[in-house]
């Protein structure tokens, strides 16, 4: 890729986090669109649409933050709250498998139109907002939390890095049903800050072509924060628009404007019968019988709606059973 970002026309990249930095990688930032994988992750659940937008917005800030990363394993956004969307979850592996679900209680879904914060504020309520990066048994799991904000997923995104992680940053996101099925984006910036920082701040920020030290100044991160805030939500869910000519129409002019490597994400579950077995050998033989109905117990994965069954030959190769992959 040549420094400075350029207008192409390679076809259309659904399905992948773009990465691109700009000032000399002081800031770094990376564009997520999601086309078959969403449409088909928020298709199978047959959510109502102010939910499956939701939905579309947790992926792509998922996809955006996990692309951020320098790690091997699972990075998964969790958001609890007393509203229609009792629980929302969106995760993301180190190879791009994403998968998502939400729990909703058809009660409690707002009656009318409505958009914005006001729509993400009814669905979610009151509750809080969990990243949480996975890296297996022999790794520390890392875990922050903030409180949701009434502006919506970005607003409270926007908030936990400041707060926590002392990171200035800049999301925009999109998701909404188009001619071509479900479509989601996401516009992530985050300013390197000038010294320190949290470990997850430097993991973040952590760019292995640049040893930059400087910070873009306050005038310079306000300007790209107005820039990025011309992004519409058709721009970032047109599937007619390709991901660099997207970032050309806003970043050409900026100093040390360059694109990295795209990573291509894909709707994939890591459940399994296996990963199931495991469940239900977990479970006293009491509450496994309980589950038995007419001779068979059936478990579904909440994600990808797959279901298991077990009979009485398979429950009594449980053990057997729960090795598998």
């Amino acid at each position: 890729m040549s420094a400075g970002l350029a207008a192409n026309d390679p076809g259309i990249a659904d399905d992948q986090t773009l990465p691109f930095f700009l000032r000399n990688a002081t800031v770094r930032g990376r564009l997520v669109r999601l086309g078959p994988s969403f449409d088909t992750i928020v298709t199978r659940h047959g959510y109502p649409e102010p939910v499956a937008a939701l939905l579309g917005e947790a992926l792509a800030v998922a996809a955006a933050l996990a692309g951020a990363l320098k790690f091997e394993g699972v990075f998964t956004l969790q958001a609890k709250g007393d509203g229609a969307v009792r629980m929302l979850v969106a995760d993301v592996t180190h190879a791009g498998h994403m998968r998502g679900y939400a729990q909703v209680d058809d009660d409690k879904l707002p009656k009318g139109p409505a958009a914005g914060a006001e729509r993400v504020s009814a669905l979610l309520g009151k509750g809080y907002l969990a990243f949480t990066v996975d890296q297996g048994a022999d790794m520390d799991r890392y875990q922050g939390i903030v409180e949701l904000q009434p502006g919506g997923l970005d607003e409270s995104v926007r908030h936990y890095f400041r707060q926590s992680e002392q990171i200035d940053t800049g999301l925009k996101l999109a998701a909404q049903r188009t001619a071509r099925g479900w479509r989601a984006g996401a516009l992530l910036l985050q300013r390197l800050p000038k010294e320190g920082g949290t470990d997850l701040a430097r993991t973040l920020l952590a760019d292995p072509e640049s040893d930059a030290a400087a910070q873009a100044s306050a005038d310079e991160w306000d300007h790209l924060m107005a820039l990025t805030g011309t992004v519409s939500d058709i721009e970032l869910t047109d599937p007619q628009l390709a991901s660099d000519d997207l970032l050309f129409r806003l970043f050409h002019e900026e100093e040390g404007a360059r694109l990295g490597d795209p990573h291509r994400l894909q709707d994939k579950c890591r459940c399994s019968r296996g990963r199931v077995a495991r469940v239900l050998l977990s479970l006293p033989v009491e509450d496994r019988e309980h589950l038995r109905v007419d001779g068979v117990v059936s478990a579904t994965c909440e994600f990808c709606s797959t279901r298991y069954l077990f009979d009485d030959a398979a429950l009594e190769r449980l053990p057997e059973i729960g090795e598998e992959p």
